[in-house]
């Protein structure tokens, strides 16, 4: 068994979180874990970013430079936490921060920020980074990556199991017996309901769904959202802000909705487009990992949309719902130094496996 750190910082900017597990590839172990905010003004200038606006080239070098700095500070506090060294810990499992995800077209890519080589250098740990774009380079989506790791840690031999990461975005591992693991993006998570919350309430995020709460859905707007070509659209199958942005929900609302009804439609939505994909399986587990596990609507809208299914959080099955993100990118780090294969072709339509990111040395 070797000592990992991953760090991850989602599409819901919400922050950065930091874990050390120990694992040997089949076995995965949480040991400890810490999270941080963005320091002030980061978290804005990548909203920018992620929204397509403009940035110089020492923007967006100075962004990945900071990001790299935020990674190695976060890295030291775990290190601290958890009374280990630098030498103690095999290596680094770094997602970097989403950019720009674009995996269709003439020239699909996926843009990862946080400068690598400054997290192994400052401290001092061999840090893997980069893990999405090799994918990409043998034909698939690049995502979710995160299904792999849902196979390792929940896989049961008798029982289906869909695992829903809710973070920015929504994705979903399909784990059934004596079957190949599926898994896609399937809209939005928390992204759409942050951005409405943190737009009329100056609050990142919809705290217990008080505001969803005081509101009822708009069965038109629910209508308009849920009938987006993209969710239409066969796996694989991937998605981000570049999509599910503010013009895409000024463009469905009429203008005249209460604020809370709209974010109550938007719970409403994420829920739907959920448990449309569950209700083509036959009933069995919905296992909620990610931010959105904390949202009681969310819950208690996907056990009402799924009767028959057990529908709970991944904590219920042993592995904690806020740490699952980064536990898989440090299980991807052990993967690409053991030459081991991180992602499945089935999941994100690569030609086939293949050994994930790039590594960067600290000396």
């Amino acid at each position: 068994m070797e000592n990992y750190i991953g760090i991850m910082s989602g599409t819901s900017l919400d922050g950065i979180d930091a874990v050390l597990v120990e694992t040997d590839g089949e076995r995965v172990r949480l040991l400890d874990r810490t999270t941080a905010p963005f320091a002030s003004g980061l978290r804005d200038r990548l909203l920018a970013l992620a929204a397509g606006g403009a940035v110089t080239a020492r923007q967006w070098g100075e962004l990945d430079t900071a990001l790299g700095r935020a990674y190695a500070d976060i890295t030291r506090q775990l290190l601290a936490s958890s009374g280990r060294r630098a030498a103690d810990i095999r290596a680094i499992g770094c997602h970097g921060q989403t950019v720009w995800h674009q995996p269709n077209g003439e020239l699909p890519f996926s843009l990862q920020l946080g400068d690598g080589n400054r997290l192994a250098a400052e401290t001092g740990i061999t840090t893997v980074t980069d893990f999405r774009r090799k994918d990409m380079a043998l034909g698939g989506q690049g995502a979710p990556l995160v299904p792999a790791f849902h196979q390792c840690v929940l896989a049961h031999p008798e029982r289906l199991r869909i695992v829903v990461n809710i973070g920015g975005i929504a994705n979903i591992s399909v784990l059934a017996p004596g079957r190949p693991v599926m898994g896609h993006d399937v809209g939005p998570g928390n992204m759409l309901m942050d951005l409405w919350c943190r737009r009329h309430t100056g609050v990142p995020f919809d705290r217990d769904a008080a505001l969803a709460r005081r509101g009822t859905v708009l069965p038109a707007l629910l209508a308009r959202l849920m009938s987006e070509p993209w969710l239409a659209l066969p796996a694989p199958k991937s998605t981000g802000r570049e999509l599910f942005n503010d013009a895409w929900l000024d463009a469905r609302l009429s203008g005249d909705e209460a604020v809370a009804d709209v974010q109550a439609t938007l719970a409403e939505f994420t829920a739907a487009a959920i448990a449309r994909e569950a209700q083509g399986w036959p009933a069995g587990e919905l296992l909620i990992c990610g931010g959105g596990g904390h949202n009681p609507l969310l819950l208690e809208r996907l056990t009402a949309l799924l009767p028959g299914w057990q529908v709970n959080t991944t904590n219920a099955a042993g592995v904690d719902m806020d740490a699952m993100e980064a536990m898989a990118f440090a299980w991807l780090a052990h993967q690409t130094l053991h030459r081991l294969p991180g992602n499945l072709p089935e999941v994100t339509g690569a030609r086939r496996h293949a050994v994930l990111g790039a590594v960067h040395f600290p000396d």
